[in-house]
């Protein structure tokens, strides 16, 4: 039976190059897309596919924060990030929230191949320059080691990162609210929250974080 991938990249032409590179291979099927955390989120729960290939820059939600969220639809399902950031606070995040695969965008292709079997075999699979760098990353276990692995967005919850990206992307509190039925006074207490837990006090601070921090990219 052929692997069910989904694909999640907001660039049309990205999925588009990784939908021919896999329908060149037998034992894999492309059954659905997304451009957006979201709608990512919606489609599994309908396709349950076995494997979802996903960037971490993607409007409304962002791939890591979409990965629990997609497990909890179908506990089956693996993730493989496909990105362009190799800091050892993306690679972590996405470590720590499910991902079971890890691919440099500069490096997919045939890597990508790989990676689909690998984890549908129940192993984890990272790029090389993504083993290398945890590699260094670990080398030295000194205090110093934290600062680069705990990424600051860990102060806050999940909601919290799900406004700070939809507030940063510039939508009103009563839309967001719309968008994941909520009040609109709660969301002005989460984002009154957040900013304080973050020691930040204005909109143009708030969106260099997010951005510095992988939360968005305001593409």
């Amino acid at each position: 039976m052929a692997i069910k991938v989904f694909l999640a990249d907001d660039h049309e032409i990205v999925r588009h190059g990784i939908r021919l590179l896999l329908e060149e291979e037998t034992d894999m099927k492309v059954i659905g897309e997304a451009g957006n955390g979201r709608e990512a989120i919606d489609k599994t729960r309908d396709f349950c596919p076995d494997v979802v290939v996903m960037d971490i820059e993607m409007p409304g939600l962002n791939g890591i924060e979409a990965i629990e969220k997609i497990h909890e639809n179908c506990d089956s399902c693996e993730v493989i990030i496909l990105s362009m950031h190799s800091s050892s606070e993306y690679i972590m995040r996405a470590l720590k929230s499910g991902a079971k695969g890890y691919i440099l965008k500069e490096s997919a292709g045939k890597e990508l191949v790989l990676a689909i079997r690998s984890v549908t075999s129940n192993r984890r699979y990272l790029s090389r320059k993504i083993t290398e760098k945890l590699i260094d990353t670990f080398i030295d276990l000194e205090p110093y080691i934290s600062a680069e692995i705990i990424s600051p967005l860990e102060k806050l919850s999940p909601r919290e990162r799900e406004i700070l990206q939809l507030v940063v992307e510039g939508h009103s509190s009563a839309k967001i609210a719309d968008i994941i039925f909520i009040s609109k006074k709660t969301v002005e207490t989460y984002r009154s929250r957040l900013m304080q837990k973050l020691e930040i006090s204005n909109m143009p601070d708030l969106v260099k974080f997010a951005i510095r921090h992988g939360l968005t990219s305001l593409d």
